[in-house]
């Protein structure tokens, strides 16, 4: 008779099931909820960054072998999908992946520096223009890149129909890595490429008597800057209330342009919004989400756009919905900062 029993093998080796991120010749295991991003990361593999939340796309990378997670692929583009693109800071793959970098000759352009000038103590205008075809709509965002490889994303004031360079709001961060060198060390005719574009903060034709809200800080007015020039050219005949907030008035800007269009525009109204001032004909005091709510505490019906710091823009989107607008119709893009 057999007495033998069902035992396991002292030294049988475990099989581990968790991922395996593959790069050039380095195999990758990773940890329990790590990201691809992460795993590259840990194994001292530099890999283009910034948001780390999906947002900004900076950390696009493309599948040779396995499939990234559809989380992964959200707000891509449906080439980029097609193609196995996915972003590394939010993929946590299911099943072994082989990576490889962008494809720089595919996805970017090269641009040349039309120009850099300063519109605030701390925020510059930097003029991009394209060595090929770019198409965007006013108010997306785009990423910029640095020759070493540095990547950015900031979003887009100018009209594509009316001007041939790409006009970029940066906030000059300290210690920044990017801001700092467009600031000081970015000179007309040197070269930069660019990838996008990407976001969905701009304005679709239709409904044209729609009243419209547009408020941000910083240079959240960039994109807001740009959305209402292309509503206005669009021949949008709804209010139009743009709302540009700033610490005090010294850190406003585009300032008298802004009242110039209001001028030529009879619905478009553009106020200042400051936290430390006096009150003027244009100009309200206190924080931007309390001025909009005292002023216009009736939204249902609107159409809204929110930009800048994400704290401001993720109270400002509650605020705006419990207004009447309807979620659908608030686009909001939140900047997330990582590095300057």
């Amino acid at each position: 008779m057999d007495t033998r029993t069902d035992q396991a093998t002292p030294h049988a080796e475990t099989v581990s099931t968790r991922p395996v991120v593959r790069y050039e010749d380095e195999r990758i295991e990773l940890t329990d909820g790590e990201s691809v991003l992460d795993g590259l990361l840990r194994h001292g593999i530099e890999t283009p960054h910034s948001c780390k939340s999906g947002l900004c796309q900076s950390c696009l990378m493309r599948a040779e072998d396995g499939e990234p997670p559809a989380k992964s692929q959200q707000g891509l583009k449906d080439g980029l999908r097609a193609q196995n693109y996915f972003l590394s800071c939010v993929c946590h793959p299911e099943e072994d992946l082989t990576v490889v970098p962008p494809d720089s000759a595919g996805l970017e352009v090269a641009a040349e520096v039309a120009g850099v000038d300063r519109l605030t103590e701390d925020v510059v205008r930097l003029r991009l223009r394209p060595e090929g075809a770019f198409e965007y709509e006013p108010g997306q965002f785009l990423h910029l890149i640095r020759g070493d490889g540095l990547v950015r994303s900031y979003s887009i004031a100018s009209l594509p129909e009316e001007e041939d360079t790409l006009e970029l709001h940066v906030r000059q961060i300290p210690g920044g890595q990017m801001s700092n060198w467009i600031a000081d060390g970015l000179t007309a005719g040197e070269h930069v490429s660019v990838r996008g574009p990407a976001g969905d903060c701009f304005y679709i034709p239709g409904n044209p008597e729609q009243d419209m809200l547009l408020a941000g800080t910083g240079t959240g007015l960039a994109p807001l800057y740009g959305i209402a020039r292309e509503a206005l050219r669009q021949g949008h005949t709804g209010r139009i209330i743009l709302m540009h907030g700033g610490l005090d008035a010294s850190r406003l800007y585009h300032v008298e342009a802004l009242q110039e269009l209001a001028r030529e525009h009879e619905n478009l109204t553009y106020l200042r919004c400051v936290l430390h001032g006096e009150p003027g004909e244009g100009v309200e005091v206190g924080p931007l989400d309390e001025v909009v709510m005292r002023l216009f505490p009736d939204l249902k019906g609107w159409r809204a756009f929110l930009c800048g710091d994400p704290g401001l823009v993720n109270k400002l989107r509650k605020k705006v919905f419990l207004a009447g607008a309807s979620n659908k119709a608030i686009h909001a893009d939140a900047f997330v900062t990582a590095g300057g």
